[in-house]
C-alpha cells in the first residue's frame, strides 16, 4: 500500500533514498560524521549564493528553533527588533522575541496583504533603538510571498540587520543578491530532508559572544565550537543530517535552485487550475501567491467541518493542512516535496471525489 501523499509545507513526502539514508547509525564523534556536516553547511552557503564573510550554523530541533536562536544571538539587549506581521509565523516570531525580554515594535498589516518596504522606511527612520528587522520569506499562513527584496534593500540603505525566517522558501525562491545578517531555514522543507534540524546562514562579524540568553540556543557558541572540533557541542541529530545529505544530493542532480522551483510552479499552477474546476476559490490572488502552500476558501456549505473534509481526503491517500486565518473558513494544500503534477492530479481528483461523497459539491 502506498504512503499517504504528505500536502504540507513539511514534513512533507520524501524519497526512498532519502528514507534510506536513515538506515545507518552514525558516532556523534566520528571523522565520518564530522565531514557529513561539514559538506552540508559547505553546500547550503553555495546554494545561498553568499561570500566567505558568511558562514552556516546548523541546529538541532525544528525551525523554530532556529528562528528564537538567531533573534536571540544576533540582537542586542539594549536595543529594539522591529517584526513585520502578516501571518501567524511573524506573530510567533515577536511573540518568541518577547518571551526572551527583547524590546519589540510591531509592524502588523491584514493576514495576506504583503508588507510594505515604505512602511518599514518611515518605522526604522522614526525609531533609531532598532537594531534588525524580522520577517518571514513566504508566509505558511496563507502562502503569500513578501517582498524581500524590496524590504532588504530599505533595511540595508539604514543601517540595520534583516533576520529572514525563509523556512518555506529556501532552496526553491532565489535569494541572490539579498542582503541580510541572517537567514534562517529547516530541513524539512524546500530541500525536502526529515525534520529534526534548522540552520542559520549568517554574517560571521553579527555573532557575538555572551549575547544569548539560551545555552543550547547560543548560535555563536555553535558556531565556536563547530570551528574547532567539526562536532557539534550536544547530541546532533545523526539520522536526520545523513538524511538531509541524501536530499541536498538529489537536489543537486535535479539541478538545484531553479529546477526546483520550476517543479513547484508546475505542481501549483496544476493545483490552481484543478481546484478551479471544482468551484474552490483560492485565499490569494496569483501575483501574490508563492508556489508553495495555497490557501483555499473552505465550500460554502452549512455542513462544512475540516476535520471531515480530512479524514475523507485522506481515505484516499492524501493529507491536507488545515486553515490558520482566524476570521474566514480555509484550507491549505501544499505543492512541495517529492511530488510532481502526477500526484497532484491524483489529489485534486481525491479531493473532488470527497468533495462528492460528502454532498458539499
Amino acid at each position: 500500500m502506498r504512503e499517504a501523499v504528505l500536502l504540507t509545507p513539511g514534513p512533507l513526502t520524501t524519497t526512498l533514498a532519502t528514507k534510506t539514508a536513515m538506515l545507518t547509525d552514525w558516532g556523534s564523534w566520528d571523522a565520518r560524521f564530522n565531514q557529513l556536516t561539514a559538506s552540508i553547511c559547505h553546500d547550503l552557503l553555495q546554494i545561498a549564493e553568499v561570500g566567505a564573510d558568511y558562514c552556516c550554523v546548523p541546529l538541532q530541533g525544528s525551525g523554530t528553533f532556529a528562528v528564537e536562536a538567531a533573534i536571540g544571538s544576533l540582537v542586542p539587549r539594549d536595543r529594539e527588533l522591529l517584526v513585520l506581521v502578516n501571518g501567524a509565523y511573524g506573530q510567533r516570531m515577536a511573540k518568541m522575541a518577547q518571551v526572551m525580554g527583547l524590546k519589540v515594535q510591531v509592524l502588523a498589516v491584514t493576514d495576506g496583504i504583503p508588507v510594505s518596504a515604505a512602511a518599514v522606511k518611515e518605522a526604522l527612520a522614526a525609531n533609531p533603538a532598532i537594531s534588525h528587522v524580522g520577517m518571514i520569506h513566504c508566509e505558511t499562513a496563507t502562502g503569500l510571498l513578501n517582498p524581500v527584496a524590496e524590504v532588504a534593500s530599505v533595511v540595508q540603505a539604514a543601517g540595520r540587520g534583516l533576520i529572514l525566517d525563509s523556512m518555506s522558501a529556501f532552496g526553491a525562491l532565489s535569494i541572490a543578491g539579498l542582503a541580510f545578517d541572517a537567514l534562517i531555514s529547516s530541513a524539512n522543507k524546500c530541500l525536502e530532508g526529515v525534520p529534526g534540524m534548522g540552520f542559520v546562514i549568517v554574517k560571521k562579524t553579527a555573532l557575538q559572544v555572551g549575547r544569548s540568553p539560551s545555552l543550547s540556543l547560543d548560535l555563536c557558541d555553535q558556531y565556536e565550537y563547530m570551528q574547532k572540533t567539526g562536532q557539534w557541542r550536544f547530541t546532533p541529530p545523526t539520522h536526520v543530517v545523513a538524511a538531509f545529505r541524501a536530499a541536498l544530493d538529489q537536489y543537486l542532480a535535479e539541478g538545484g535552485q531553479l529546477a526546483r522551483l520550476a517543479r513547484y510552479q508546475a505542481n501549483g499552477d496544476l493545483l490552481a487550475a484543478g481546484m478551479a474546476k471544482l468551484g474552490i476559490k483560492p485565499f490569494l490572488v496569483p501575483p501574490l501567491q508563492a508556489p508553495i502552500i495555497y490557501t483555499f476558501y473552505a465550500p460554502a456549505h452549512p455542513e462544512y467541518k475540516f476535520q471531515r473534509f480530512y479524514q475523507a481526503v485522506c481515505q484516499r491517500g492524501f493529507l491536507l493542512y488545515p486553515g490558520k486565518l482566524t476570521e474566514v473558513e480555509t484550507f491549505r494544500v501544499g505543492c512541495i516535496g517529492a511530488i510532481d503534477q502526477a500526484e497532484i492530479s491524483q489529489a485534486i481528483a481525491a479531493i473532488g471525489d470527497a468533495l462528492l461523497e460528502l454532498g458539499w459539491l
